[in-house]
């Protein structure tokens, strides 16, 4: 997915995240047709975007049947 427009994303950490700040990810997944993960620690850095079907077969793809 190329570059999508990321303005009014809205942030939430992973639930798994580590309460002492190390190894986090965010997720904004209020956007249509786009799901955008940040590196919580680089709030402006690069950002990973992926469809809104894409995103769920990687989530589906990361549960333990």
């Amino acid at each position: 997915m190329s570059n999508p427009d990321l303005t009014g994303a809205v942030w939430r950490k992973s639930t798994r995240s580590d309460a002492n700040g190390g190894a986090c990810v965010e997720v904004a997944d209020n956007l249509p047709g786009v799901v955008a993960v940040r590196d919580s620690k680089d709030k402006f850095g690069p950002t990973l975007a992926f469809t809104d079907h894409d995103w769920r077969r990687f989530v589906d793809s990361l549960k333990i049947s």
